[in-house]
């Protein structure tokens, strides 16, 4: 065996840091452990991490040469040259036939996997591509859209120094979203002086670790959320001095806060107004909380309003801006930000009209956008590092859609559901054995990015993302040597001169798009070790030392053009990653618009006011469904070799114990859901975690990998099957993929 080598888990947000011990062969992670230097996850690490394994050598179906479709639908192999070729002139032909606009990309970069999707704009703007789209879209966009209303910067949570943690849609035992996630929450838990709010219809993990379990019927956030904002203006228990210091618009939400029917929202949402009260009150107590939402709200019904009201609860009570709170973080990246349309105005998609949210159309639009016959409709997407065919809404459709494109180009390193619907498959390495990063970097006052060294060398026949997209911009004939020479000849003076030199190609806007392909073939070659795909970073590292000059230097990089490069440097030799900025709590302040919170958004406030009665379902669907259910054995679909799980292998249907002895089910005992969309079986798993008349399937399911005969096999519900393209936000688009109406049958044994 080889020595420890460390990297990072790449199967949610946290990207945990871990050590790996590779076999003999130098394929394989014999052992799997956490890295304790990492400077946020410190040696944690849970159970998902230490089956890796799984993903580099599972039964995936993994790519390893360029694949061509023939017109009988099977791939033949090309060589990259011919690849590279056959697909620019591709996109240039649809280009200049329909306008780059027409082709759509979507991707850039899955869970983890970021490094490689920065290089995309080049590509994207060698060929004319103007739209683009990514999971992103269909998740966080609503949480942008208030947040650039609010704050203009987003802000996230300090759970950790929290003496209340109050969570929304969101299970952290099993979903994470900041570091040490589950040591945290049982630190909580045992602190008697310490409380933690859970806003969620099942008795999730966290919410058995809670004070205050607000177990609300599915889909009635807003007026459960209303209810709590409404008690704290009605009891006046919010913070008027902070307010007064820090917010505009606060008379406005006052006043509609005040009609808002308590005792009716809170028999709306089935949970007891004194509980309701009760945990109001902690929270408003409280010296410190820290609030976060995720997809089971983001993913239902008034989701943006939901993020609007979850902010208005915490902002009323004065928590921002202090320890314990939520702060503005800084970051190498945009992730979060839509800085040009503070006033709500945002561009919008070409046939459905749909706004873009940080530069996103929403993914629920995007078969809208294919399947039909306007002129400015897609004709083509390049998919990056995705599988929009299984983790978009309804499968069946997005399957239409791709089928109908005249060209599909997907760069992956698996045959997954989407690249088998593709005209050119372009194989990557995986994320271990490449330079990787995410861009996720959120922690807060010490934030953290780790560039991950490859630990292992990538089979013959594939290329990393950066090479694929220099490849296909200089044959799109974009960039050539002519473009690299004054560049080198600057470099050969030194980073300085180079500095400067490049500062030059940025002020040609023709040119400044393709920034990045031109640092991966000037200052990639002279980085150490292989680095060539860092040296977008070399830019990154430059514009966060601009942005955040006081955090830099608190963090030791020093002042001016010195900072960037030390910085840059820093991450280079980082392997186990570092510590980029370090803040104080006050610096949230001049980070956000005017220093200050806007509470008034005009549109969303009305919704609050003029919230109707819920229509009740329909007696053909008397279940909601919550597609994509976080478990202990489930995780992004990169991880495709079902043999990963110990547990719950066929993905089964959770449903409340009580509805299954109504019906007369046990466990394991196979059903028929049904939705307007779609119809599958599967067995179900009786809980009384669940409330009656609320179902959930596992999100990770229904992937198609080969057995060692070959025949394809697939393993659960693939939950896309029964979710709708046009059950979305009404605001941002996102999905209602956590409202599905839905129907039970039993099937005959």
């Amino acid at each position: 065996m080889t020595e420890w080598r460390p990297t990072a888990c790449i199967l949610c947000e946290c990207n945990c840091g871990v050590q790996v011990l590779v076999g003999a062969d130098g394929r394989t992670f014999e052992k799997i452990r956490g890295d304790k230097l990492h400077p946020a996850s410190a040696g944690y690490t849970c159970n998902k991490a230490l089956r890796l394994d799984h993903y580099q050598n599972g039964r995936t179906g993994r790519l390893t040469t360029p694949l061509r479709r023939r017109p009988d639908g099977s791939f033949e192999e090309i060589d990259w040259e011919t690849a590279i070729s056959e697909v620019a002139a591709r996109l240039r032909e649809i280009g200049a036939r329909y306008g780059g606009e027409s082709i759509f990309y979507y991707g850039g970069g899955g869970q983890g996997n970021h490094l490689g999707g920065a290089y995309a704009p080049a590509t994207m703007a060698a060929f004319g591509m103007r739209y683009r789209s990514s999971a992103l879209a269909q998740e966080k966009t609503g949480d942008f859209w208030v947040g650039a209303r609010m704050f203009g910067h987003p802000v996230r949570a300090d759970v950790e120094h929290a003496e209340v943690a109050f969570f929304v849609g969101k299970n952290p035992y099993q979903s994470h979203g900041f570091p040490r996630t589950r040591t945290v929450l049982k630190e909580i838990a045992k602190d008697p002086g310490r409380a933690m709010i859970v806003l969620d219809p099942v008795r999730t993990e966290t919410a058995e670790l809670a004070d205050f379990h607000l177990q609300l019927r599915p889909g009635t956030d807003v007026y459960l959320l209303s209810a709590m904002a409404a008690i704290l203006v009605r009891d006046n228990l919010i913070d008027a001095d902070w307010l007064s210091a820090h917010a505009h618009g606060l008379d406005e939400v006052v006043a509609v806060l005040r009609e808002v029917p308590i005792e009716k929202y809170c028999a709306i949402a089935d949970v007891d107004i004194e509980l309701v009260a009760a945990a109001t009150w902690r929270l408003a107590a409280a010296t410190s909380v820290a609030a976060l939402e995720d997809l089971g709200v983001q993913m239902n019904r008034y989701s943006t309003v939901v993020s609007y009201v979850e902010k208005l609860v915490w902002l009323l009570t004065g928590n921002l801006g202090k320890p314990g709170t939520q702060y503005a973080f800084t970051g190498m990246s945009a992730i979060g930000h839509d800085r040009g349309h503070p006033a709500g105005q945002w561009p919008t998609s070409p046939v459905a009209g749909a706004p873009i949210i940080g530069g996103l159309v929403p993914c629920n639009v995007i078969t809208e956008e294919i399947l039909t016959d306007h002129p400015a409709r897609y004709r083509a997407m390049f998919i990056e590092s995705s599988n929009p065919v299984h983790s978009l809404a309804d499968s069946a459709r997005m399957r239409e859609a791709l089928e109908s494109l005249e060209l599909v180009v997907a760069v992956d390193v698996a045959m997954t559901e989407t690249t088998r619907l593709a005209h050119y498959i372009l194989p990557a390495a995986t994320q271990f054995e490449k330079y990787e990063a995410t861009f996720f970097n959120f922690d807060f006052p010490r934030n953290i990015f780790h560039l991950r060294h490859p630990v292992l060398s990538a089979p013959e026949g594939v290329l990393t993302e950066p090479e694929i997209h220099a490849r296909l911009v200089e044959a799109a004939g974009t960039l050539s040597e002519d473009d690299y020479a004054p560049l080198r000849a600057a470099l050969a003076q030194g980073r300085d001169a180079f500095a400067m030199a490049f500062l030059g190609i940025l002020a040609d806007r023709s040119k400044a798009k393709l920034a990045p392909v031109l640092l991966y073939r000037t200052l990639g070659p002279t980085l150490p070790g292989g680095a060539a795909a860092a040296a977008l970073l070399w830019a990154a590292a430059y514009n966060c030392a601009r942005k955040f000059p006081k955090s830099v230097e608190r963090a030791g990089y020093g002042t001016g053009l010195e900072a960037g490069e030390r910085l840059f440097e820093a991450i280079l030799a980082g392997e186990h990653g570092i510590v980029i900025t370090e803040d104080d709590y006050e610096e949230t302040w001049n980070r956000l618009r005017d220093n200050t919170v806007q509470l008034h958004i005009p549109e969303l406030l009305r919704v609050i006011a003029t919230l109707p009665d819920p229509e009740p379902e329909a007696d053909s669907w008397p279940f909601i469904l919550s597609a994509g259910e976080r478990r202990a054995f489930t995780a992004n679909t990169i991880v495709r070799d079902p043999l990963w799980r110990t547990r719950d292998r066929g993905g089964a249907l959770r449903m409340s114990s009580a509805d299954a002895d109504r019906l007369g089910l046990r466990a394991g005992d196979l059903v028929r859901v049904s939705t307007r969309r779609g119809s599958v079986q599967v067995p179900v798993e009786p809980t009384d975690r669940m409330r009656p008349g609320h179902l959930s399937l596992p999100n990770g399911f229904g992937l198609s990998v080969a057995d060692d005969s070959g025949a394809p096999v697939t393993t659960g519900v693939a939950p896309n099957e029964l979710t709708a393209f046009d059950s979305r936000d009404e605001w941002v688009g996102t999905p209602w993929h956590k409202y599905v109406p839905a129907r039970l049958d039993t099937v005959d044994a």
